[in-house]
């Protein structure tokens, strides 16, 4: 269900997705945008807050603990267990 608009929203890094949100959640708060805009524009804040949510996930999946050895030396890595 993505919309034409914010397909280029996958492409985003996850500082520029922040970035943009950021702005949006700004313009919204100035309460100075039009209604038909400010509906627009909390959409397209919804799709990079999704974004952001799904690069932190995929983040957090890749993160690794090192482990140590008895003399506490790093001997390899495990998943982090987060829970």
């Amino acid at each position: 269900m993505s919309e034409p608009g914010n397909a280029d929203i996958k492409k985003l890094t996850f500082e520029r997705a922040i970035e943009e949100l950021e702005t949006i959640v700004k313009r919204l708060e100035e309460g100075k945008v039009p209604l038909e805009e400010s509906v627009a524009i909390y959409e397209r804040g919804e799709a990079l807050k999704r974004r952001c949510e799904e690069l932190l996930r995929q983040a957090e999946a890749r993160v690794e603990k090192i482990t140590l050895d008895a003399s506490g030396k790093p001997a390899g890595t495990e998943p982090l267990d987060i829970n």
